[in-house]
C-alpha cells in the first residue's frame, strides 16, 4: 500500500498497473481501487510484466560489476544517468533539434 501511495503522490492517479501474480500487490491495488471513484486497470499478464522487467536488464548489467553504492545520492545520480542514456537511445527524450545531433551531444546539452 505504501509503495502505491508513494507512486501515486509522485506520478498522479494511475490508469493502468502492470504487475506479476503477487497476491500482496493485487490486494493493495484492490484496496486502493475500492477507495477511488475511477477504477485503475490491473494487468496481471506474465508477458506484459516481462517487458517491464526486461527494460531494466541493461541497468542491472551495468551496475552488477560495481561493488554497491556508498550513498543513496550516488546511486540516484548513476541510475538517473543510465536511464537518461537509454531514453536518448530509444528516442524517448524529445526537444527542439534533437534529431540533428548525436546521442552524446544530447546528453551534454542536458548537463
Amino acid at each position: 500500500m505504501r509503495f502505491f501511495d508513494k507512486a501515486m503522490q509522485a506520478n498522479g492517479i494511475l490508469e493502468k498497473v502492470t504487475m506479476d501474480k503477487s497476491g500482496a500487490n493485487k490486494s493493495a491495488i484492490d484496496e486502493i481501487n475500492d477507495a477511488m471513484e475511477v477504477q485503475m486497470l490491473i494487468r496481471q499478464v506474465k508477458y506484459l510484466n516481462n517487458i517491464v522487467e526486461q527494460d531494466h536488464r541493461a541497468v542491472k548489467r551495468i551496475t552488477k560489476p560495481m561493488l554497491g553504492f556508498k550513498s543513496f545520492h550516488s546511486a540516484k545520480s548513476i541510475l538517473t544517468g543510465i536511464e537518461l542514456m537509454h531514453m536518448i537511445r530509444k528516442a524517448q527524450l524529445t526537444f527542439a533539434g534533437a534529431e540533428e545531433i548525436s546521442f552524446a551531444d544530447q546528453f551534454y546539452a542536458l548537463a
